[in-house]
Protein backbone atom coordinates (compact mmCIF):
# COMPACT_ATOMS: atom_id res chain seq x y z
CA UNK A 1 0.00 0.00 0.00
CA UNK A 2 1.24 3.18 -0.84
CA UNK A 3 0.74 6.64 1.49
CA UNK A 4 -2.36 7.89 -0.75
CA UNK A 5 -3.90 4.01 -0.34
CA UNK A 6 -3.40 4.21 3.25
CA UNK A 7 -4.99 8.06 2.99
CA UNK A 8 -8.12 6.72 1.90
CA UNK A 9 -8.53 3.55 3.99
CA UNK A 10 -8.07 5.82 6.84
CA UNK A 11 -10.66 8.02 5.54
CA UNK A 12 -13.10 5.48 6.18
CA UNK A 13 -12.54 4.62 9.33
CA UNK A 14 -14.53 5.43 12.29
CA UNK A 15 -12.56 7.20 15.40
CA UNK A 16 -13.61 4.55 17.89
CA UNK A 17 -11.26 1.83 19.62
CA UNK A 18 -10.18 -1.00 17.48
CA UNK A 19 -7.56 -3.34 16.08
CA UNK A 20 -6.57 -3.35 12.94
CA UNK A 21 -4.55 -5.80 10.68
CA UNK A 22 -2.25 -5.14 7.13
CA UNK A 23 -2.51 -8.31 5.24
CA UNK A 24 -1.10 -9.62 1.92
CA UNK A 25 -2.93 -10.93 -1.42
CA UNK A 26 -3.16 -13.96 -0.08
CA UNK A 27 -4.65 -13.10 3.38
CA UNK A 28 -1.43 -13.68 5.45
CA UNK A 29 -1.36 -11.14 8.40
CA UNK A 30 1.41 -9.04 8.19
CA UNK A 31 1.03 -6.59 11.52
CA UNK A 32 -2.19 -6.43 14.34
CA UNK A 33 -2.15 -3.06 16.44
CA UNK A 34 -4.24 -1.55 18.80
CA UNK A 35 -5.65 2.31 18.61
CA UNK A 36 -8.03 4.61 20.62
CA UNK A 37 -9.20 6.20 17.74
CA UNK A 38 -8.54 3.90 14.82
CA UNK A 39 -8.59 6.46 12.26
CA UNK A 40 -5.62 8.71 13.91
CA UNK A 41 -3.72 5.67 13.99
CA UNK A 42 -4.55 4.18 10.37
CA UNK A 43 -3.47 7.80 9.09
CA UNK A 44 0.11 7.66 10.69
CA UNK A 45 1.25 4.77 8.51
CA UNK A 46 1.17 6.95 5.44
CA UNK A 47 4.49 8.24 6.59
CA UNK A 48 5.61 5.45 9.09
CA UNK A 49 8.52 6.74 11.03
CA UNK A 50 10.92 3.28 11.03
CA UNK A 51 12.20 1.22 8.24
CA UNK A 52 10.76 -2.10 9.63
CA UNK A 53 7.43 -0.98 9.91
CA UNK A 54 7.60 1.61 6.13
CA UNK A 55 8.56 -2.46 4.88
CA UNK A 56 5.59 -3.83 6.31
CA UNK A 57 3.04 -1.14 4.86
CA UNK A 58 5.06 -1.69 1.42
CA UNK A 59 4.10 -5.33 1.45
CA UNK A 60 0.32 -5.20 2.43
CA UNK A 61 -2.38 -4.80 0.06
CA UNK A 62 -5.20 -4.56 2.71
CA UNK A 63 -6.50 -3.70 5.78
CA UNK A 64 -9.24 -5.25 8.08
CA UNK A 65 -10.45 -3.73 11.67
CA UNK A 66 -12.11 -4.79 14.41
CA UNK A 67 -14.55 -1.85 16.66
CA UNK A 68 -14.21 -2.89 20.34
CA UNK A 69 -16.30 -1.23 23.18
CA UNK A 70 -13.47 0.07 25.13
CA UNK A 71 -9.65 0.29 24.57
CA UNK A 72 -8.79 -2.50 27.45
CA UNK A 73 -11.08 -5.02 24.67
CA UNK A 74 -8.73 -3.73 22.15
CA UNK A 75 -5.48 -4.95 24.21
CA UNK A 76 -6.74 -7.73 24.63
CA UNK A 77 -7.95 -8.44 21.02
CA UNK A 78 -4.73 -7.13 19.75
CA UNK A 79 -2.74 -9.78 22.37
CA UNK A 80 -5.25 -12.91 21.05
CA UNK A 81 -4.54 -12.39 17.26
CA UNK A 82 -0.80 -11.82 17.44
CA UNK A 83 -0.59 -15.31 19.76
CA UNK A 84 -2.97 -17.03 17.08
CA UNK A 85 -1.37 -15.34 13.46
CA UNK A 86 2.07 -14.83 14.52
CA UNK A 87 2.76 -12.09 12.65
CA UNK A 88 6.11 -11.41 10.92
CA UNK A 89 6.21 -7.64 12.11
CA UNK A 90 4.55 -8.16 15.57
CA UNK A 91 6.84 -8.69 18.28
CA UNK A 92 6.39 -12.47 19.41
CA UNK A 93 5.93 -14.10 22.26
CA UNK A 94 8.16 -16.98 22.06
CA UNK A 95 8.05 -19.75 25.27
CA UNK A 96 11.72 -21.20 25.81
CA UNK A 97 11.40 -24.74 26.85
CA UNK A 98 15.39 -25.73 26.97
CA UNK A 99 15.40 -25.50 31.05
CA UNK A 100 15.47 -29.15 32.79
CA UNK A 101 12.47 -30.11 35.05
CA UNK A 102 12.96 -32.96 37.84
CA UNK A 103 10.06 -35.13 37.99
CA UNK A 104 9.01 -38.16 40.09
CA UNK A 105 6.71 -40.18 38.05
CA UNK A 106 3.04 -41.35 40.04
CA UNK A 107 3.89 -45.06 39.97
CA UNK A 108 3.50 -47.21 43.00
CA UNK A 109 7.11 -46.74 43.64
CA UNK A 110 8.16 -43.28 42.05
CA UNK A 111 10.68 -42.97 39.21
CA UNK A 112 12.98 -39.97 39.62
CA UNK A 113 14.71 -38.40 36.91
CA UNK A 114 15.57 -35.24 34.70
CA UNK A 115 13.37 -34.12 31.83
CA UNK A 116 12.38 -31.44 29.31
CA UNK A 117 9.03 -33.43 29.05
CA UNK A 118 7.17 -34.19 32.15
CA UNK A 119 4.44 -36.98 32.27
CA UNK A 120 1.25 -35.13 32.92
CA UNK A 121 0.15 -37.02 36.46
CA UNK A 122 4.09 -36.62 37.81
CA UNK A 123 5.16 -34.34 40.61
CA UNK A 124 7.14 -31.94 38.42
CA UNK A 125 9.88 -29.55 40.35
CA UNK A 126 11.75 -26.82 38.27
CA UNK A 127 12.15 -25.33 35.80
CA UNK A 128 16.34 -24.90 36.37
CA UNK A 129 19.16 -23.53 34.80
CA UNK A 130 22.10 -25.38 35.51
CA UNK A 131 21.74 -29.14 33.77
CA UNK A 132 25.13 -29.98 35.58
CA UNK A 133 24.11 -28.84 39.54
CA UNK A 134 20.56 -30.64 38.97
CA UNK A 135 22.37 -34.01 37.50
CA UNK A 136 24.48 -33.34 40.87
CA UNK A 137 21.72 -33.04 42.94
CA UNK A 138 19.64 -36.27 41.50
CA UNK A 139 22.60 -38.42 41.95
CA UNK A 140 22.92 -37.40 45.30
CA UNK A 141 19.07 -37.68 46.38
CA UNK A 142 19.03 -41.50 45.12
CA UNK A 143 22.89 -42.53 47.00
CA UNK A 144 20.94 -40.74 50.00
CA UNK A 145 17.38 -41.82 49.27
CA UNK A 146 17.91 -45.11 46.84
CA UNK A 147 15.00 -43.71 44.45
CA UNK A 148 15.05 -45.83 41.41
CA UNK A 149 15.39 -44.18 38.03
CA UNK A 150 15.23 -47.47 35.91
CA UNK A 151 12.64 -47.32 32.89
CA UNK A 152 9.21 -49.25 33.39
CA UNK A 153 10.38 -52.24 31.22
CA UNK A 154 13.40 -53.02 33.18
CA UNK A 155 11.75 -52.30 36.39
CA UNK A 156 9.33 -55.02 35.82
CA UNK A 157 9.45 -58.82 36.19
CA UNK A 158 12.72 -58.71 37.66
CA UNK A 159 13.89 -61.50 39.47
CA UNK A 160 17.27 -60.08 41.13
CA UNK A 161 18.48 -56.31 41.96
CA UNK A 162 20.07 -54.42 39.06
CA UNK A 163 23.72 -52.65 39.09
CA UNK A 164 21.90 -49.79 40.75
CA UNK A 165 21.24 -51.56 43.88
CA UNK A 166 25.14 -53.10 43.96
CA UNK A 167 26.61 -49.50 43.76
CA UNK A 168 24.07 -47.67 46.59
CA UNK A 169 21.98 -45.69 43.81
CA UNK A 170 18.89 -47.55 44.41
CA UNK A 171 16.88 -49.74 46.88
CA UNK A 172 15.50 -52.13 44.44
CA UNK A 173 11.87 -51.90 45.32
CA UNK A 174 11.68 -54.19 41.85
CA UNK A 175 12.21 -57.03 43.93
CA UNK A 176 11.03 -56.66 47.33
CA UNK A 177 14.52 -55.24 49.08
CA UNK A 178 12.49 -52.18 50.22
CA UNK A 179 8.80 -52.30 51.24
CA UNK A 180 6.19 -49.49 49.77
CA UNK A 181 5.82 -47.45 53.06
CA UNK A 182 9.11 -47.26 53.52
CA UNK A 183 9.98 -46.26 50.13
CA UNK A 184 7.44 -43.79 49.68
CA UNK A 185 8.86 -42.37 53.24
CA UNK A 186 12.00 -41.55 51.39
CA UNK A 187 10.23 -40.07 48.35
CA UNK A 188 8.68 -37.63 50.81
CA UNK A 189 12.45 -36.34 51.88
CA UNK A 190 13.01 -36.46 48.37
CA UNK A 191 9.70 -34.20 48.11
CA UNK A 192 10.47 -31.78 51.09
CA UNK A 193 13.84 -31.16 49.41
CA UNK A 194 12.98 -29.87 46.47
CA UNK A 195 10.54 -28.35 48.37
CA UNK A 196 13.70 -25.65 49.79
CA UNK A 197 14.17 -27.81 52.94
CA UNK A 198 18.19 -28.00 52.09
CA UNK A 199 19.30 -29.70 55.03
CA UNK A 200 17.37 -32.97 54.60
CA UNK A 201 20.11 -33.55 51.90
CA UNK A 202 23.03 -30.99 53.01
CA UNK A 203 23.32 -32.58 57.14
CA UNK A 204 24.10 -36.41 55.31
CA UNK A 205 26.07 -35.20 52.78
CA UNK A 206 28.06 -32.99 55.34
CA UNK A 207 28.47 -35.65 57.97
CA UNK A 208 29.66 -38.41 55.65
CA UNK A 209 32.39 -35.43 54.41
CA UNK A 210 33.24 -35.64 58.08
CA UNK A 211 34.20 -39.56 58.50
CA UNK A 212 35.42 -38.96 55.39
CA UNK A 213 38.03 -37.02 56.28
CA UNK A 214 38.45 -38.69 59.70
CA UNK A 215 39.36 -41.31 57.88
CA UNK A 216 41.99 -39.72 55.59
CA UNK A 217 40.31 -40.50 52.31
CA UNK A 218 40.85 -36.97 51.30
CA UNK A 219 40.00 -37.41 47.89
CA UNK A 220 36.79 -38.94 48.99
CA UNK A 221 36.51 -35.69 51.44
CA UNK A 222 37.10 -32.89 48.50
CA UNK A 223 34.60 -34.79 46.32
CA UNK A 224 31.11 -34.87 48.93
CA UNK A 225 32.14 -31.24 49.68
CA UNK A 226 31.78 -30.17 45.91
CA UNK A 227 28.92 -32.11 46.03
CA UNK A 228 27.73 -30.32 49.53
CA UNK A 229 28.83 -26.93 48.11
CA UNK A 230 25.93 -27.90 44.99
CA UNK A 231 23.66 -28.61 47.23
CA UNK A 232 23.73 -26.04 49.12
CA UNK A 233 23.24 -23.83 45.95
CA UNK A 234 20.64 -25.50 44.57
CA UNK A 235 17.76 -23.38 46.29
CA UNK A 236 20.00 -20.24 46.74
CA UNK A 237 19.53 -18.08 44.05
CA UNK A 238 16.49 -16.43 44.83
CA UNK A 239 15.42 -17.92 47.41
CA UNK A 240 16.29 -15.69 50.70
CA UNK A 241 14.59 -13.17 48.68
CA UNK A 242 11.11 -14.57 48.79
CA UNK A 243 11.41 -16.99 52.21
CA UNK A 244 10.22 -14.60 54.50
CA UNK A 245 8.05 -11.24 54.99
CA UNK A 246 5.02 -10.36 53.43
CA UNK A 247 4.56 -8.78 49.64
CA UNK A 248 1.89 -6.47 50.95
CA UNK A 249 -0.83 -9.17 51.55
CA UNK A 250 -0.66 -10.51 48.20
CA UNK A 251 -0.91 -13.88 47.86
CA UNK A 252 0.72 -15.01 44.30
CA UNK A 253 3.34 -11.97 42.89
CA UNK A 254 4.83 -11.90 39.37
CA UNK A 255 8.48 -10.47 39.34
CA UNK A 256 9.54 -9.67 35.58
CA UNK A 257 12.96 -8.16 34.87
CA UNK A 258 13.46 -7.60 30.99
CA UNK A 259 16.80 -6.97 28.73
CA UNK A 260 17.80 -5.83 25.37
CA UNK A 261 20.33 -6.96 22.61
CA UNK A 262 20.51 -6.08 19.44
CA UNK A 263 17.00 -7.35 17.88
CA UNK A 264 16.46 -9.67 20.47
CA UNK A 265 14.81 -9.36 23.93
CA UNK A 266 14.11 -11.57 26.97
CA UNK A 267 11.93 -10.97 29.66
CA UNK A 268 12.42 -13.72 33.04
CA UNK A 269 9.62 -14.47 35.17
CA UNK A 270 10.16 -15.28 38.78
CA UNK A 271 6.39 -16.41 40.63
CA UNK A 272 5.86 -16.32 44.38
CA UNK A 273 3.20 -17.72 46.07
CA UNK A 274 2.41 -16.62 49.72
CA UNK A 275 5.94 -15.75 50.00
CA UNK A 276 7.86 -18.77 48.58
CA UNK A 277 9.28 -18.80 45.05
CA UNK A 278 7.76 -21.56 43.31
CA UNK A 279 8.54 -21.07 39.09
CA UNK A 280 10.83 -19.25 37.29
CA UNK A 281 11.26 -19.18 33.12
CA UNK A 282 12.48 -17.23 30.48
CA UNK A 283 10.76 -15.83 27.29
CA UNK A 284 12.47 -14.58 24.09
CA UNK A 285 10.81 -12.15 22.05
CA UNK A 286 11.80 -9.84 18.98
CA UNK A 287 12.82 -5.98 19.95
CA UNK A 288 10.33 -3.53 19.80
CA UNK A 289 11.26 -1.20 16.90
CA UNK A 290 9.44 1.60 15.08
CA UNK A 291 8.02 4.39 16.73
CA UNK A 292 8.43 5.05 20.39
CA UNK A 293 10.67 2.26 20.96
CA UNK A 294 14.57 4.11 21.42
CA UNK A 295 17.03 2.50 22.92
CA UNK A 296 15.84 4.32 26.50
CA UNK A 297 12.71 2.98 25.89
CA UNK A 298 13.08 -0.50 24.55
CA UNK A 299 12.28 -2.31 28.29
CA UNK A 300 9.01 -0.60 28.72
CA UNK A 301 8.51 -1.46 24.94
CA UNK A 302 9.08 -5.25 25.62
CA UNK A 303 7.06 -5.11 28.83
CA UNK A 304 3.77 -3.77 27.22
CA UNK A 305 4.14 -6.51 24.14
CA UNK A 306 5.06 -9.49 27.16
CA UNK A 307 2.56 -8.49 29.45
CA UNK A 308 -1.08 -8.94 27.61
CA UNK A 309 -0.15 -11.67 25.52
CA UNK A 310 1.38 -13.74 28.48
CA UNK A 311 -1.76 -13.35 30.94
CA UNK A 312 -4.64 -12.95 27.66
CA UNK A 313 -4.99 -17.05 28.74
CA UNK A 314 -3.37 -17.02 32.41
CA UNK A 315 -4.73 -16.20 35.74
CA UNK A 316 -3.30 -12.63 36.78
CA UNK A 317 -1.26 -12.35 39.69
CA UNK A 318 -2.29 -10.32 42.91
CA UNK A 319 1.18 -8.12 41.97
CA UNK A 320 3.53 -7.68 39.04
CA UNK A 321 7.18 -6.25 40.30
CA UNK A 322 8.71 -4.95 37.10
CA UNK A 323 12.46 -3.11 36.03
CA UNK A 324 10.70 -0.62 34.03
CA UNK A 325 7.20 0.82 33.78
CA UNK A 326 5.70 -0.90 30.64
CA UNK A 327 4.67 2.22 27.90
CA UNK A 328 1.23 1.28 27.31
CA UNK A 329 -1.42 3.74 28.90
CA UNK A 330 -4.23 0.88 28.00
CA UNK A 331 -1.91 -2.01 29.68
CA UNK A 332 -2.20 0.07 32.82
CA UNK A 333 -6.39 0.89 32.63
CA UNK A 334 -6.91 -2.82 32.04
CA UNK A 335 -4.16 -4.14 34.41
CA UNK A 336 -5.71 -1.73 37.60
CA UNK A 337 -9.02 -2.51 36.07
CA UNK A 338 -8.05 -6.35 36.79
CA UNK A 339 -6.84 -5.47 40.68
CA UNK A 340 -3.54 -6.12 40.06
CA UNK A 341 -0.88 -4.09 41.23
CA UNK A 342 2.17 -2.67 39.44
CA UNK A 343 5.05 -1.84 41.21
CA UNK A 344 8.77 -0.83 40.14
CA UNK A 345 10.59 -0.37 43.56
CA UNK A 346 13.13 1.06 44.23
CA UNK A 347 15.21 -0.84 47.33
CA UNK A 348 14.21 -3.30 49.73
CA UNK A 349 13.57 -7.19 49.48
CA UNK A 350 11.17 -6.23 46.56
CA UNK A 351 14.27 -4.72 44.22
CA UNK A 352 16.37 -7.91 45.59
CA UNK A 353 13.61 -9.68 43.34
CA UNK A 354 13.80 -7.47 40.44
CA UNK A 355 17.63 -7.88 40.52
CA UNK A 356 17.31 -11.45 39.99
CA UNK A 357 14.76 -11.36 37.26
CA UNK A 358 16.82 -9.05 35.66
CA UNK A 359 20.20 -11.98 36.51
CA UNK A 360 18.37 -14.43 35.05
CA UNK A 361 16.69 -12.49 31.88
CA UNK A 362 20.62 -11.49 31.01
CA UNK A 363 21.92 -15.48 31.00
CA UNK A 364 19.28 -15.47 28.20
CA UNK A 365 19.88 -12.33 25.90
CA UNK A 366 21.47 -13.18 22.71
CA UNK A 367 21.63 -16.84 23.38
CA UNK A 368 19.46 -17.85 20.44
CA UNK A 369 20.96 -15.62 18.54
CA UNK A 370 24.53 -17.62 19.06
CA UNK A 371 22.90 -20.87 18.95
CA UNK A 372 22.49 -21.29 15.32
CA UNK A 373 25.94 -20.17 13.97
CA UNK A 374 27.55 -22.50 17.17
CA UNK A 375 25.50 -25.21 15.59
CA UNK A 376 26.46 -24.42 12.20
CA UNK A 377 30.54 -24.43 13.34
CA UNK A 378 30.23 -27.66 15.37
CA UNK A 379 28.58 -29.38 12.35
CA UNK A 380 31.00 -27.61 9.75
CA UNK A 381 28.13 -26.47 8.08
CA UNK A 382 28.46 -23.16 6.05
CA UNK A 383 26.42 -19.89 7.23
CA UNK A 384 24.49 -20.51 10.17
CA UNK A 385 21.48 -22.98 11.37
CA UNK A 386 18.34 -21.28 10.61
CA UNK A 387 15.25 -23.57 9.79
CA UNK A 388 15.24 -27.00 11.78
CA UNK A 389 12.85 -29.60 10.67
CA UNK A 390 12.70 -32.31 13.41
CA UNK A 391 11.47 -35.92 13.31
CA UNK A 392 10.19 -38.35 15.23
CA UNK A 393 8.06 -41.74 15.03
CA UNK A 394 5.19 -43.29 17.87
CA UNK A 395 3.22 -46.24 17.85
CA UNK A 396 1.99 -49.11 20.10
CA UNK A 397 3.87 -52.49 19.25
CA UNK A 398 3.66 -51.48 15.47
CA UNK A 399 -0.14 -50.05 15.76
CA UNK A 400 -1.57 -46.49 15.51
CA UNK A 401 2.08 -45.72 13.65
CA UNK A 402 2.45 -41.54 13.31
CA UNK A 403 5.16 -39.50 12.44
CA UNK A 404 5.71 -35.92 13.70
CA UNK A 405 7.40 -32.93 11.70
CA UNK A 406 7.97 -30.39 13.68
CA UNK A 407 9.74 -26.33 12.63
CA UNK A 408 11.57 -24.41 14.36
CA UNK A 409 13.13 -20.74 13.19
CA UNK A 410 16.05 -19.03 14.87
CA UNK A 411 15.49 -21.15 17.91
CA UNK A 412 11.71 -21.05 17.93
CA UNK A 413 8.76 -22.61 16.92
CA UNK A 414 7.06 -22.10 14.06
CA UNK A 415 3.90 -24.01 14.56
CA UNK A 416 2.25 -23.20 11.38
CA UNK A 417 4.74 -25.49 9.69
CA UNK A 418 4.27 -28.05 11.76
CA UNK A 419 2.60 -31.49 10.17
CA UNK A 420 1.82 -34.91 11.11
CA UNK A 421 1.62 -38.12 8.75
CA UNK A 422 -0.25 -41.23 9.61
CA UNK A 423 2.61 -43.98 8.42
CA UNK A 424 1.76 -47.75 7.26
CA UNK A 425 1.27 -50.36 10.09
CA UNK A 426 4.51 -51.56 11.12
CA UNK A 427 6.56 -52.37 14.17
CA UNK A 428 9.83 -51.23 12.41
CA UNK A 429 11.15 -48.50 13.66
CA UNK A 430 13.78 -47.94 11.07
CA UNK A 431 10.95 -48.15 8.49
CA UNK A 432 8.88 -45.62 9.90
CA UNK A 433 11.57 -43.09 9.81
CA UNK A 434 12.56 -43.74 6.33
CA UNK A 435 8.61 -43.82 5.38
CA UNK A 436 8.49 -40.56 7.18
CA UNK A 437 11.26 -38.85 5.60
CA UNK A 438 10.63 -40.24 2.34
CA UNK A 439 7.16 -38.42 2.65
CA UNK A 440 8.80 -34.61 3.37
CA UNK A 441 11.57 -34.89 0.75
CA UNK A 442 9.01 -36.18 -1.91
CA UNK A 443 7.00 -33.40 -1.18
CA UNK A 444 9.68 -31.20 -1.74
CA UNK A 445 11.20 -32.01 -4.47
CA UNK A 446 7.84 -32.50 -6.25
CA UNK A 447 7.08 -28.77 -5.03
CA UNK A 448 3.96 -29.88 -3.24
CA UNK A 449 5.14 -28.22 0.59
CA UNK A 450 5.54 -24.47 0.41
CA UNK A 451 7.54 -24.49 3.41
CA UNK A 452 11.32 -23.82 2.07
CA UNK A 453 13.83 -26.01 2.57
CA UNK A 454 15.22 -26.07 6.19
CA UNK A 455 18.86 -25.84 7.02
CA UNK A 456 19.18 -29.06 8.80
CA UNK A 457 16.84 -32.26 9.60
CA UNK A 458 17.06 -33.77 13.08
CA UNK A 459 16.09 -37.20 14.21
CA UNK A 460 15.08 -38.34 17.20
CA UNK A 461 17.02 -41.51 17.65
CA UNK A 462 20.37 -42.83 17.04
CA UNK A 463 22.63 -44.17 14.00
CA UNK A 464 20.13 -46.49 12.50
CA UNK A 465 17.34 -44.06 12.22
CA UNK A 466 20.24 -41.64 11.00
CA UNK A 467 20.83 -44.34 8.80
CA UNK A 468 16.98 -44.81 7.64
CA UNK A 469 16.74 -40.87 7.45
CA UNK A 470 20.11 -40.80 4.98
CA UNK A 471 18.59 -43.78 2.96
CA UNK A 472 15.54 -41.87 2.17
CA UNK A 473 17.04 -38.90 1.38
CA UNK A 474 19.32 -40.47 -0.90
CA UNK A 475 16.54 -42.13 -2.68
CA UNK A 476 14.68 -38.64 -2.94
CA UNK A 477 17.62 -36.64 -3.99
CA UNK A 478 16.72 -34.42 -1.53
CA UNK A 479 19.98 -32.61 -0.49
CA UNK A 480 19.59 -31.00 3.11
CA UNK A 481 22.39 -31.77 6.00
CA UNK A 482 20.40 -34.64 8.34
CA UNK A 483 21.80 -35.30 12.13
CA UNK A 484 20.29 -37.24 14.97
CA UNK A 485 19.94 -37.12 18.53
CA UNK A 486 19.88 -40.07 20.86
CA UNK A 487 17.88 -39.36 24.24
CA UNK A 488 19.46 -41.86 26.33
CA UNK A 489 22.88 -39.82 26.40
CA UNK A 490 22.28 -37.01 24.51
CA UNK A 491 24.99 -37.83 22.11
CA UNK A 492 24.05 -36.14 18.36
CA UNK A 493 24.63 -38.50 15.90
CA UNK A 494 25.75 -37.49 12.23
CA UNK A 495 27.17 -39.41 9.24
CA UNK A 496 30.87 -38.12 10.01
CA UNK A 497 30.82 -39.17 13.41
CA UNK A 498 28.95 -38.75 17.19
CA UNK A 499 29.47 -36.06 19.41
CA UNK A 500 29.17 -35.49 23.14
CA UNK A 501 29.09 -31.90 23.54
CA UNK A 502 28.67 -30.46 27.11
CA UNK A 503 25.28 -30.06 28.82
CA UNK A 504 25.70 -26.20 28.77
CA UNK A 505 26.30 -26.46 25.22
CA UNK A 506 24.05 -23.46 23.27
CA UNK A 507 23.69 -25.71 20.11
CA UNK A 508 23.39 -28.55 22.37
CA UNK A 509 20.17 -26.78 23.90
CA UNK A 510 18.66 -26.32 20.53
CA UNK A 511 19.22 -29.60 19.36
CA UNK A 512 17.12 -30.68 22.57
CA UNK A 513 14.35 -28.60 22.27
CA UNK A 514 13.56 -29.79 18.16
CA UNK A 515 14.20 -33.04 19.54
CA UNK A 516 11.45 -32.91 22.30
CA UNK A 517 9.08 -30.84 20.45
CA UNK A 518 8.98 -33.78 17.45
CA UNK A 519 9.04 -36.42 20.43
CA UNK A 520 5.87 -34.25 22.25
CA UNK A 521 4.18 -33.81 18.55
CA UNK A 522 4.40 -37.55 17.45
CA UNK A 523 3.45 -38.93 20.85
CA UNK A 524 0.01 -36.50 20.94
CA UNK A 525 -0.75 -37.65 17.52
CA UNK A 526 -0.30 -41.43 18.41
CA UNK A 527 -2.33 -41.23 21.44
CA UNK A 528 -5.05 -39.45 19.95
CA UNK A 529 -5.47 -42.49 17.32
CA UNK A 530 -4.52 -44.77 19.85
CA UNK A 531 -7.97 -44.10 21.86
CA UNK A 532 -10.02 -44.36 18.67
CA UNK A 533 -8.89 -47.75 18.22
CA UNK A 534 -10.57 -51.51 20.15
CA UNK A 535 -8.09 -52.68 22.34
CA UNK A 536 -7.82 -55.91 24.41
CA UNK A 537 -9.06 -53.73 27.35
CA UNK A 538 -12.33 -53.53 26.15
CA UNK A 539 -13.40 -56.72 26.48
CA UNK A 540 -13.04 -56.16 30.11
CA UNK A 541 -15.86 -56.03 32.36
CA UNK A 542 -15.92 -52.56 34.00
CA UNK A 543 -13.59 -50.98 31.69
CA UNK A 544 -15.14 -47.87 29.54
CA UNK A 545 -13.66 -45.68 27.14
CA UNK A 546 -12.64 -43.02 29.61
CA UNK A 547 -11.02 -45.98 31.55
CA UNK A 548 -9.29 -47.50 28.82
CA UNK A 549 -7.83 -44.15 27.88
CA UNK A 550 -6.65 -43.62 31.05
CA UNK A 551 -4.91 -47.13 31.69
CA UNK A 552 -2.77 -46.31 28.19
CA UNK A 553 -2.10 -43.02 29.09
CA UNK A 554 -0.55 -43.69 32.23
CA UNK A 555 0.67 -47.17 31.09
CA UNK A 556 1.65 -46.67 27.50
CA UNK A 557 0.24 -49.61 25.90
CA UNK A 558 -1.99 -53.14 26.58
CA UNK A 559 1.42 -54.63 27.13
CA UNK A 560 2.45 -52.41 29.89
CA UNK A 561 -1.22 -52.64 31.57
CA UNK A 562 -0.79 -56.42 31.51
CA UNK A 563 2.67 -56.32 33.67
CA UNK A 564 0.84 -53.86 36.10
CA UNK A 565 0.31 -54.83 39.27
CA UNK A 566 -2.71 -54.74 41.03
CA UNK A 567 -1.75 -51.86 43.42
CA UNK A 568 -0.35 -50.34 40.46
CA UNK A 569 -3.95 -50.04 37.93
CA UNK A 570 -5.48 -49.63 41.64
CA UNK A 571 -4.05 -46.13 41.62
CA UNK A 572 -5.44 -44.79 37.89
CA UNK A 573 -8.41 -42.77 38.22
CA UNK A 574 -11.97 -45.09 37.48
CA UNK A 575 -10.02 -48.47 38.47
CA UNK A 576 -11.06 -49.49 41.75
CA UNK A 577 -9.74 -52.13 43.51
CA UNK A 578 -12.25 -55.04 42.27
CA UNK A 579 -11.42 -53.87 38.63
CA UNK A 580 -7.67 -53.81 39.14
CA UNK A 581 -8.37 -57.61 39.82
CA UNK A 582 -10.52 -58.46 36.97
CA UNK A 583 -8.05 -56.92 34.98
CA UNK A 584 -5.00 -58.87 36.16
CA UNK A 585 -7.12 -61.76 35.90
CA UNK A 586 -8.07 -61.11 32.20
CA UNK A 587 -5.50 -59.36 30.89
Amino acid sequence: MDAAAVRDRAGDLPGEPGVYQFLTDDDIVLYVGKAVDLRDRVRSYADPRGQRIRRMVERATDLDVAVTDTETQALLLEANLIKRHQPRYNVRLKDDKSYPLVQLTAHAFPRIEITRDPDDDATVFGPYTDKGRVETVVKALRETYGLRGCSDHKFSNRDRPCLDYDIGLCTAPCTGEIGNAAYEGDVESVRRFFEGETGILADPIGREMERAAQDQEYERAANLRDRLEAVEAFHGEGGEAVSTGETGGERSVDVLGATVEGDEATVARLHAEDGQLVDRERHSLAAPTGEGTDAMGHVGAVFAAFIPQYYAERDLPDAILLSERPDDRELDAWLAAEGVDVRVPGAGREAKLVDLALKNARRGVGARQDEGGALAEALGLDGTVERIEGFDVSHAQGKAVVGSNVTFVDGSPEKSDYRRKKLDETNDDYANMRALVRWRARRAREGRDERPDPDLLLIDGGEGQLGAARDALAETGWDVPVVALAKEEELVVTPRGTYDWPDDAPHLHLCQRVRDEAHRFAVQYHQSLRDEVSTALDEVPGIGPETRRRLLRRFGSVENVRDASPDELAAVDGVGEKTAETLDAQL
